[in-house]
């Protein structure tokens, strides 16, 4: 079941931010792990700030996606459960409630490129992330298009 929390807990807090930070250490290998571990009070208050979506099954958060505006700050999904479709589902679900949405994805994470491009999002701009020194996509989804 999706749905949005409109108030995150404490407990539901940390378990979206151990989801983030797992998926970021296990998709993003080329990144030192020690940066995203640097990260939690700026994520934590990211996610305090962010309209965020959760899959949840038998009252377990499987995945998450976080949106500011239009920008798709997240999409992540426990390792177990990734290629089952919840980050398909979160996606579209997010998709209803706008008519652009913008993101970045590291250029070499070709998965969740392909993932992205296939949900019908383009590649608009080349761009370096500055705290990792990785370049990233830029990508839009249209709702028009």
């Amino acid at each position: 079941m999706i749905k949005k929390l409109d108030e995150i807990n404490s407990n539901q807090l940390q378990y979206i931010y151990t989801i983030w930070l797992t998926s970021n250490i296990e998709t993003h290998f080329y990144i030192n792990p020690v940066f995203w571990n640097s990260m939690e009070i700026v994520v934590k208050e990211g996610f305090l700030k962010a309209n965020i979506f959760i899959f949840e099954h038998n009252g377990e958060i499987e995945g998450f996606i976080g949106l500011q505006d239009d920008y798709i700050a997240g999409l992540f999904v426990k390792k177990e459960k990734r290629n089952c479709g919840i980050g398909k589902l979160l996606l579209n679900e997010v998709k209803k409630t706008k008519n652009n949405l913008i993101l970045s994805v590291y250029q070499k994470n070709k998965r969740a490129i392909s993932f992205y491009e296939n949900e019908g999002f383009k590649i608009i701009e080349e761009q370096l992330d500055e705290n990792t020194n990785e370049l990233e996509y830029k990508m839009i989804w249209n709702h028009n298009i």
